[in-house]
């Protein structure tokens, strides 16, 4: 005897699970059919029986389809709707007002998405049509939302304004990164200064500096990497030095070592002291502490 249980959507699923389970002693295999998380109360149920001769080893498959972007529900947006949207990843279309569709995007998070765009651009997200994509990887968010562009393109012969080449309205362009400073204007070039009075006036007239390895760009190794990851995160200005860069920064690693008496990198300095390396602000940026050292 197999034992189903298939749960289907009053609003139209985006996306619809499989799953069964067999059950050796019970000769028992349930197979359930459910539609990826939506608001509650949304969801109906009904079961099914019947025999059927049963001769898989603990079967499991998983399938997924993508609603076409004309038979997706249209939902308004508005201040209150708040665990309306799902929170996980999936394909979204924008719509103003006069009920035009203006964006058509991918994201993580659904429910963050849109109501980002509510309070960024509210004359422009009046009302959305979602669908959870169950994959959170690139390439299956990146196919959903290609369904949806070819769909609209067929249907209009365009692209949604906010979709256009250039427009920065619903996906801003990350801010470019600071280069890295430079201790000397190059190998070839002798000194008037020794190197360690150009470390200690850097330090102290820079309130956070971080000497890495490689760029805070590229870092060149897991530490330095991780002292970049938290000073953005923190939000911080800072400086940065590449230990490496042998021909801008031409002993540095040495000097360096000697002025601050610590012998490995990265080495991050805070009006003109030295905290330390990864491993203390990763310690204070755990316990949070790293905001009010920067004060």
């Amino acid at each position: 005897m197999a034992a189903f249980t298939i749960s289907s959507a009053l609003h139209s699923p985006s996306f619809i699970r499989i799953f069964s389970n067999f059950s050796p002693s019970a000769n028992t295999l349930t197979l359930s059919l459910n539609s990826l998380p939506n608001p509650a109360g949304l969801f109906s149920s009904k079961s099914l029986k019947r025999s059927s001769p049963v001769n898989h080893r603990r079967p499991r498959l998983a399938v997924s389809a993508l609603n076409k972007l004309s038979d997706s529900e249209l939902v308004a947006v508005s201040s209150e709707s708040d665990g309306i949207f799902p929170s996980g990843s999936g394909v979204y279309a924008v719509y103003d007002g006069n009920g035009d569709l203006q964006f058509i995007g991918i994201t993580r998070n659904l429910a963050a998405s849109v109501l980002t765009h509510k309070k960024s651009v509210p004359e422009l997200c009046s009302s959305v049509k979602v669908a959870v994509v169950e994959d959170p990887e690139k390439t299956a968010l990146t196919e959903a939302w290609k369904s949806w562009m070819q769909e609209q393109i067929a249907d209009t012969g365009k692209v949604p304004p906010g979709n256009e080449p250039g427009n920065t309205t619903w996906v801003k362009k990350a801010p470019r990164k600071k280069s890295d400073l430079r201790l000397t204007p190059g190998r070839h070039v002798q000194l008037t200064v020794p190197l360690e009075d150009l470390i200690d006036r850097l330090v102290k007239e820079n309130k956070v500096v971080a000497f890495i390895k490689g760029s805070r760009s590229a870092p060149l190794c897991g530490f330095s990497q991780r002292v970049v990851s938290i000073l953005e995160s923190e939000g911080v200005e800072y400086e940065s030095l590449d230990v490496l860069d042998e021909e801008y920064n031409g002993g540095l690693r040495e000097t360096l070592k000697n002025y601050s008496n610590w012998p490995t990198f990265p080495q991050i300095f805070v009006n003109g002291e030295l905290i330390g390396g990864c491993d203390i602000l990763a310690s204070m940026y755990e316990k949070g502490e790293v905001a009010g050292l920067l004060k």
